[in-house]
């Protein structure tokens, strides 16, 4: 029989094999260190771990990919515990790449997650984090409104 470890670890592995292709589209694969729309230091698929971030100022292609497929991997993994209830993948996923954005601290302490915990409709949520730094960005509206397509419809269109 297999461990609830074990289980949740192929869980995420799902999650992020929906995830990962809206991600790379979403945060856009730079081949290097740039800042995002307010300054935060990035490299990659939108990754901001100082470790990667200045491990080297050049990224392979499939350097990217597969440090976003690692980060997307942790990141579910992290969540996992503040996840009370059954959601599907597809929701999963949507949950997925919106923490991955705004990260699990932020994910797992949020009303979303309280309402979802609840079993509240919590999908609408999404909508609320579209700020950085206090500035609406219109990169955010975008892709919050696919995360919660995604969220209630299991698609990302």
């Amino acid at each position: 029989a297999r461990t609830r470890m074990a289980k949740a670890k192929i869980a995420a592995l799902a999650v992020v094999l929906i995830a990962a292709p809206f991600v790379a589209l979403k945060e856009g694969v730079v081949l290097g260190t740039y800042k995002d729309p307010v300054g935060i230091t990035t490299a990659c698929v939108g990754e901001t771990d100082k470790e990667i971030v200045g491990l080297k100022p050049l990224f392979s292609r499939d350097e990217c990919i597969a440090v976003m497929g690692a980060s997307l991997y942790a990141h579910a993994l992290a969540l996992e515990p503040c996840i009370k209830r059954p959601i599907t993948r597809e929701q999963a996923a949507a949950v997925l790449s919106w923490s991955y954005n705004v990260g699990v601290t932020n994910a797992c302490g949020s009303t979303l997650v309280r309402k979802l915990n609840a079993g509240q409709p919590f999908c609408a949520e999404l909508d609320k984090w579209v700020y950085a730094k206090g500035i609406k960005l219109r990169g955010l509206v975008s892709r919050r409104a696919q995360e919660r397509h995604m969220c209630e419809v299991g698609s990302w269109d």
